[in-house]
């Protein structure tokens, strides 16, 4: 069933315009980390330039989920495509601005950055699926590279709280904590369907839910990263 279909006119509403929001946030933070390029040190553009790269690819696929929702169609696709990209981005960005050795982070990466792309694959089947058993069954297992990330990242955010100023050591421990915890709302709003899938009010709230997860993992996280740059910059 097209999910559209649940939703009551008030519900539609509300998810049109929080697409169109999404949309805009993420394309004027696009704009906005490009112009801070030359705000930070050297070493730390390339995670203001990710930043960057996560909320224009994001528009876009905000803009083509939002057309096609004025459309009548809601393509799930769309959002994992997004999200294979943007994911494996996010987790660079947050090694790097962690400070984490050069070394050291090239090894994480062998091993992070496959398991976002894993954890995005294995969600997309159970996303689209009709079956309760299928999504249950995609669910555990994109849940095993997804509790892998956070626990290596938390293990990274305890060692660079170790190492730096307390106030850089405080915006670093914020900027994670926004990042991990946002990402509790996708595991959660991903089993709304499983509950009840003929609810247009659990729809309207997965809809609304992945959108601002979106917005604050990657647009107020950017912004964070940025503060963190800015401050290690004049320091």
């Amino acid at each position: 069933m097209n999910p559209i279909e649940l939703l009551s006119e008030d519900q539609y509403t509300l998810v049109y315009n929080a697409l169109s929001f999404g949309t805009a946030v993420m394309l004027g933070a696009f704009v906005y980390f490009l112009t801070q390029m030359s705000a930070v040190n050297k070493e730390y553009r390339p995670a203001i330039a990710a930043s960057a790269v996560v909320v224009g690819i994001a528009g876009y696929h905000y803009y083509r989920i939002w057309d096609g929702f004025a459309h009548g169609q809601m393509n799930e696709g769309y959002r994992y495509a997004d999200w294979l990209i943007t994911v494996p981005l996010l987790v660079i960005e947050l090694l790097i601005v962690l400070g984490v050795a050069a070394d050291q982070r090239k090894q994480l990466m062998k091993t992070l950055v496959p398991a976002t792309v894993l954890m995005i694959a294995l969600g997309y089947p159970g996303e689209v699926a009709e079956s309760a058993g299928t999504k249950w069954l995609f669910w555990v297992l994109a849940m095993i590279p997804f509790v892998y990330i956070l626990w290596t990242l938390n293990g990274q955010l305890q060692a660079a709280a170790a190492r730096e100023t307390p106030a850089v050591a405080a915006a670093i421990k914020n900027a994670t904590m926004v990042l991990l915890i946002t990402w509790l709302v996708y595991p959660i709003a991903y089993l709304f369907p499983v509950f009840d899938d003929t609810s247009g009010a659990l729809e309207t709230l997965r809809q609304v839910g992945y959108t601002l997860a979106d917005i604050t993992a990657k647009g107020l996280y950017g912004l964070m990263v940025l503060g963190i740059a800015k401050a290690r910059s004049n320091a």
